[in-house]
């Protein structure tokens, strides 16, 4: 889609990167002029689906790629013809929107073919066929048109063609030897010339140069059941331009049509242009209807999707593609990491507990209130990010917030929290996978590729009957992943630990990390509930003794 903002958390995500993509969206909306939408890059866990339950809010819809897609460009807007008007309609079209292609839709407006100028050309190219208007069915509404002609007679019934044109230029006996029944005959105001035609039972007789049909012409055409018609063209004028009136689905191009989709992505078309070169190309929805056309000119100035970060400032963490988009803001509370912009922007990372905090402050430094649901949304990120205020990552501006937000979302914080936690923290009925990726984040530290999973829950002895399952699933992930550690933080909410699990290649760095011993790749360290703060910094001191 152009002209949108996507607003997005890390993958895997997380209560605080999912509520702070929709309440910073709120924002963007009440002060841009760009519609914001939040998106999310992973499944939403049981907290902050019901974290979303409880306000009555839609979670973010699911985005995999932000690559420039063809929906992203400004591309011809060009309304597609119908396979029965003239060619000389289809060539008016085309001069009035300075197109070479056209579109050809059948009557449940879907692709049925493409009209080019080439196609056009070829008609006149081509060894000139005298029974062209009666191979393609032209209808007598397209010669009418072509040759600004009006309708003096037509009988009742389907008007149609059966035999040639011919041009009766000559003496009435000499045009007798050639017409047949059925046959389109142009003529002058030679009255003879037209009673013979006529009389011969032809389909259609075109006078030309606005010369009326006398009454006993038209008696007789009544007769013979012949349609008479007059154009203000001279008869060469008009022999040249009716095989103009032959429908565009008689030379269009029908088969081996090659179009692409609105939700293609420009990297995989440009090969296709390259090899087909084709002028233009149609562009389809999802329902096969027409909704463009695309040139290869589009692709010079591609218009790339706008991303604003929040949550994570690290490329592994964030959303594929990133490299094809244009990154507008990041808002963060972690480490400054490697997303590289190519122009200066909007960077707001703050040492705060909660992205949301940041978001929160943004509403009021501005002056405006969050809604009563984005305020509840920000709330849940808080006491989800901190634990309560009790993570050692928690400050006094995440305290201070969190009061000012539970007023507009009038909301008890103690009892939401326990309600939330209860919700979100249970491991019955989850498989080790489902654990482990509900909050895995990758992480490059001094060389090494280290991986941390955290989980919080209120009841970290439900665990014990996975851990065998935790483990093969972690070892295998460091092994295909190419990670050198793994770790798994189990966090204990009410007691303010978490129970460490490692697998790689280097996890004994783990035990050099927290000065502790691992049994059977685990141990409970006490005080520790915080991955940006208690984790990353003594793993990264560890592994720069390694050197």
């Amino acid at each position: 889609m152009k002209n949108i903002i996507y607003i997005t958390g890390h993958r895997n995500p997380d209560t605080d990167s999912i509520c702070a993509a929709i309440a910073y969206a709120e924002f963007k909306n009440k002060t841009g002029k760009i519609p914001a939408i939040p998106i999310r890059l992973g499944e939403v866990n049981r907290e902050t689906q019901f974290i979303l339950n409880y306000f009555n809010v839609e979670k973010p819809e699911l985005v995999n790629t932000v690559k420039t897609q063809i929906s992203d460009l400004d591309i011809d807007i060009v309304a597609p013809i119908s396979p029965d008007i003239s060619l000389k309609m289809a060539w008016s079209i085309m001069r009035k929107n300075d197109t070479k292609t056209l579109p050809v839709i059948d009557d449940n407006d879907r692709l049925a073919g493409v009209a080019s100028v080439s196609n056009l050309a070829s008609s006149y190219l081509d060894v000139w066929d005298n029974s062209i208007l009666a191979k393609s069915n032209t209808t007598l509404e397209n010669i009418l048109d072509t040759l600004s002609a009006k309708c003096v007679y037509k009988p009742n019934g389907t008007f149609k063609i059966t035999g040639k044109i011919i041009v009766s230029a000559m003496h009435p006996e000499s045009t007798k030897s050639i017409i047949e029944v059925g046959d389109v005959a142009i003529c002058g105001d030679r009255e003879d010339s037209q009673l013979l035609i006529i009389d011969s039972k032809a389909s259609l007789l075109i006078i030309t140069g606005n010369h009326s049909p006398t009454d006993g012409v038209i008696e007789l055409a009544k007769t013979n059941g012949c349609t008479i018609i007059e154009t203000p063209y001279d008869t060469f004028t008009a022999s040249r331009l009716i095989t103009q009136s032959i429908p565009i689905n008689h030379v269009m191009s029908k088969k081996n049509i090659i179009s692409f989709n609105s939700d293609d992505f420009i990297d995989e078309i440009k090969s296709i242009m390259i090899e087909t070169r084709y002028r233009s190309y149609p562009v389809i929805d999802e329902n096969n209807k027409v909704v463009g056309s695309i040139s290869r000119y589009h692709l010079i100035s591609e218009n790339r999707k706008k991303v604003i970060l929040v949550d994570h400032n690290e490329k592994t963490q964030s959303v594929l593609g990133l490299e094809d988009a244009e990154i507008i803001e990041i808002i963060d509370h972690h480490r400054i990491a490697d997303v590289q912009t190519g122009s200066p922007i909007y960077f707001r990372n703050e040492p705060v507990g909660s992205t949301s905090t940041i978001v929160a402050n943004i509403f009021f430094e501005n002056g405006i209130r969050p809604s009563k649901g984005a305020a509840g949304l920000l709330c849940a990120a808080i006491i989800s990010d901190t634990l309560l205020l009790k993570s050692p990552t928690s400050t006094l501006v995440d305290e201070l917030t969190l009061n000012k937000l539970s007023q507009i979302a009038n909301l008890n914080i103690e009892e939401f929290a326990k309600e939330m936690f209860k919700a979100g923290t249970s491991l019955d009925g989850k498989t080790a996978e489902e654990i482990f990726y509900q909050d895995f984040k990758p992480f490059t530290l001094n060389t090494f590729k280290i991986g941390v999973s955290q989980v919080g829950t209120m009841y970290i002895e439900g665990f014990e009957p996975l851990k065998g399952d935790m483990i093969e699933l972690m070892e295998k992930k460091a092994k295909e992943g190419g990670f050198d550690i793994i770790l798994l933080m189990l966090t204990d909410i009410l007691n303010g630990g978490s129970v460490l699990i490692a697998a790689g290649e280097h996890k004994d760095v783990i035990s050099k990390a927290f000065d502790v011993t691992l049994t059977d790749d685990g141990v409970y360290v006490p005080g520790i509930v915080s991955r940006k703060k208690q984790i990353i910094p003594p793993i990264t001191a560890a592994l720069s003794k390694l050197k």
